[in-house]
């Protein structure tokens, strides 16, 4: 992880002074700002932290920040931040996207980042439509549903991220609402600080593509029907008890009873919508796992190994390569 500065930064450290030009009204500017409060609350120097974004109207969140950065290829964040993540284990990683980005055509990738568990944090923005190219339906839109631009009800099934993540062996994963801020600051802050790969799959509104589950219609199932508050009061997994955290990663039973709570709430069901932890496990990350292998690793992050020394001459001995191919 990135070293912290002695005193948290102000938010105005992690904006940039490009013009946004989201839609009125969208979840987005509710992940942007939580994710600047969190890194700079944390006091993470932004010359250490790293925003890797993908395509769609959620990869421009990196164009709002200021720190280091890649505007990647569609589906292809997480090839970008994890080589990134292991090059230089020392920086903060974070790395963000949209649902059509994440889990259409970046699917292959999300799965095996799940099992390599690299230390690092991906915040997805679930609005169940392909916003930026016109509002086509992204792989979690149910089947029958029909948004605004679709001229027919949609024929396939919609996957469920959470499932999917605790499939694929993501060590942390939770679910948020991009307009209850405070809470979703949390829980990005959790994700962050997780020694493994974290999944925060965020519930945001498109505003002008997706008229089925607008803002008016999460409101009312994060409040409870009859419920009189001026702010989303979240349905959190702790209130039915459930406490995503594996006290004992040994303990076979305790990690299968935890997986299968998490999976059946994945699925929600009724007038409201679950939020929170929904899994973590602390288990070795894949550095971790490259380090007990390859001891200089434990010295040099890769980015920073010697290739030569102080004559600039190389440290490698390649002499039987070119035996292996010279003779």
């Amino acid at each position: 992880m990135a070293s912290k500065l002695q005193t948290p930064l102000t938010v105005a450290a992690y904006k940039s002074d490009v013009h946004n030009d989201w839609c009125p009204g969208c979840g987005d500017f509710g992940v942007l700002q939580a994710v600047q409060q969190t890194l700079a609350e944390m006091a993470l120097p932004p010359w250490e932290t790293m925003v890797f974004a993908g395509i769609g109207c959620s990869g421009k969140v990196f164009n709002y920040m200021a720190c280091h950065g890649v505007h990647t290829l569609h589906g292809r964040v997480l090839p970008f931040a994890i080589g990134a993540k292991l090059a230089n284990p020392d920086l903060e990683v974070v790395a963000v996207g949209g649902d059509g980005d994440g889990y259409g055509i970046g699917a292959g990738h999300f799965v095996h980042a799940g099992r390599r568990n690299v230390d690092m944090a991906y915040v997805i923005m679930t609005n169940e439509v392909y916003g930026l190219t016109k509002g086509q339906a992204s792989p979690t839109l149910g089947r029958g549903q029909q948004t605004k631009s679709l001229p027919l009800p949609n024929t396939n099934d919609a996957i469920q991220p959470l499932a999917l993540a605790l499939s694929a062996g993501y060590t942390w994963i939770g679910r948020a609402y991009a307009f209850d801020g405070k809470h979703l600051k949390e829980m990005i802050k959790k994700a962050v600080e997780h020694k493994g790969m974290a999944l925060l799959d965020v519930l945001q509104p498109c505003p002008t593509f997706n008229d089925l589950h607008t803002t008016e219609w999460f409101n009312k199932k994060v409040k409870g029907p009859g419920e009189n508050v001026t702010l989303p009061r979240i349905f959190n997994c702790s209130e039915l008890g459930h406490d995503g955290a594996v006290k004992d990663p040994t303990n076979a039973d305790e990690v299968a009873e935890k997986q299968k709570k998490a999976f059946e709430l994945a699925h929600y069901r009724g007038d409201r919508i679950p939020v929170g932890v929904f899994y973590e496990i602390k288990l070795p990350t894949f550095v971790e796992r490259m380090q007990a292998q390859v001891p200089m690793l434990t010295k040099y992050a890769p980015a920073r190994m010697p290739y030569e020394d102080a004559s600039h001459l190389p440290t490698t001995d390649l002499s039987k390569v070119y035996e292996e191919y010279l003779f």
